[in-house]
């Protein structure tokens, strides 16, 4: 990640196009994870996926278990247990529901954080936009989608909310991205157990480690990398809104590389929650500068 951050700099990328970059690696990266559950399952994936962010982590920044992370290691198992619950429920979601879908309802859970911390009431407008959205992905009025996937979404939407308090408690005791290296640690442990019992004799095979490789860099390493430099010139505000993009992001991806073709209700649905995830965070943070 430090040779990305170096490559960028160098050919003095504009921060923003580095930002909808991270996000079309992201969203492309969950895409084409997803294409491999057939071979090894949701959980399976995940296990290479976490894991191979951890070891990534661990080579590139070298993280030293300090007096520091003794300190703290009961706050760092707790953010490892959210990024895994997080991570399998979204997974799992996937399985289920169309991509676009899964990452429109997993952002209702940064939002509602967001709109829980704020007193403006202006953003009860965004919460009744997401509201809105959140109904039209009900499976009512003829609308067939899976329940369960829905609620795995849910569920990951909540988790992304407590990874958001937990990531902010743990940068202020432990700098940089050593408590995200031993949290991801954490979390790969922890899925270990159902990454094997899902692929199986799967994960001896070198074709499919390699891929696994591959969405850990796309899902992971390359857009946090990207996001890093970004950020260093990028004003929040304007981060959030383009951030605001990745439910759409990846109901494009789900389309070019999945295949998986949404309603006009199902579109409208990820617009407005995307509309609102803008609004929360191009107002909130506007009046907090």
């Amino acid at each position: 990640m430090m040779e990305i951050n170096r490559i960028a700099e160098r050919i003095s990328v504009p921060p923003i196009p580095l930002a909808l970059l991270a996000i079309a690696s992201m969203q492309g990266g969950a895409a084409f994870a997803k294409s491999l559950f057939p071979e090894v399952g949701a959980g399976g994936m995940l296990f290479m996926r976490v894991g191979f962010a951890a070891i990534l982590l661990f080579i590139l920044w070298r993280p030293k278990f300090t007096l520091q992370i003794r300190e703290n290691f009961k706050l760092l198992c707790l953010f490892g247990i959210v990024m895994a619950v997080m991570s399998l429920s979204f997974y799992e979601a996937l399985d289920r529901i169309p991509l676009g879908i899964a990452s429109a309802v997993e952002f209702t859970g940064p939002l509602g954080l967001a709109a829980l911390k704020s007193q403006r009431k202006l953003d009860l407008i965004w919460v009744i936009l997401a509201a809105i959205g959140l109904l039209l992905l009900a499976p009512i009025g003829g609308f067939i989608l899976d329940i369960w996937g829905i609620i795995l979404a849910l569920i990951a939407a909540f988790c992304l909310a407590t990874y958001i308090v937990l990531s902010a408690r743990v940068g202020k005791v432990i700098p940089g991205v050593t408590g995200l290296a031993w949290a991801m640690g954490i979390g790969g442990l922890i899925l270990m157990p159902i990454g094997i019992f899902s692929a199986g004799s799967a994960l001896l095979q070198p074709r499919i480690l390699l891929l696994g490789l591959s969405v850990a860099i796309l899902s992971s390493a390359l857009p946090y990398s990207l996001e890093m430099v970004a950020l260093r010139s990028l004003p929040l505000n304007v981060f959030g809104v383009l951030k605001s993009l990745e439910p759409v992001a990846a109901a494009l991806a789900g389309l070019l590389i999945l295949g998986e073709r949404l309603t006009l209700r199902a579109i409208l649905a990820i617009v407005l929650i995307s509309l609102a995830a803008a609004g929360v965070s191009r107002f909130r943070d506007r009046t907090s500068e």
